[in-house]
């Protein structure tokens, strides 16, 4: 494909979650890591995310999602992905996630999720081995 150039991440808080410290030190930490980051700030919805990412010509979207909507809001996510054509666009997030609930959106398209403990280094590594390259199978 021959993108270059940093990788562009768009960090999310979907829903009416209204704590975003966990976002914001993500969104620094892949900052710092060289990435371009597009934080859009609390309340979002699944399409302002979608159309943020387009147009910004994100490689990927980090959700942070602490309110326990994380299964509508990362499928409405990756459903309108799908349906702008933007598969290409990976989908990642963390947050108070169960891990009951991690195998079931994997399998839905979500690329990974982070749970509470997640060292900031970890996704930074994570992002920079996943995104841009297929995963591994």
């Amino acid at each position: 494909m021959g993108v270059t150039g940093p990788i562009r991440v768009v960090v999310a808080k979907p829903g009416l979650d209204g704590h975003d410290r966990g976002a914001k030190v993500i969104a620094r930490a892949l900052r710092d890591a060289g990435m371009e980051v597009i934080y859009t700030g609390l309340h979002q919805t699944p399409e302002q995310i979608v159309d943020t990412a387009i147009q910004e010509d994100a490689d990927a979207i980090g959700l942070s999602i602490l309110s326990g909507a994380h299964n509508t809001l990362f499928a409405k996510v990756i459903e309108l992905l799908k349906e702008r054509e933007a598969e290409d666009i990976k989908v990642f997030g963390g947050g108070i996630i169960p891990e009951a609930d991690i195998a079931p959106l994997k399998d839905q398209g979500v690329a990974e999720i982070f749970t509470p403990g997640a060292t900031t280094t970890s996704i930074v590594d994570w992002v920079n081995a996943n995104v841009r390259h297929p995963a591994e199978a």
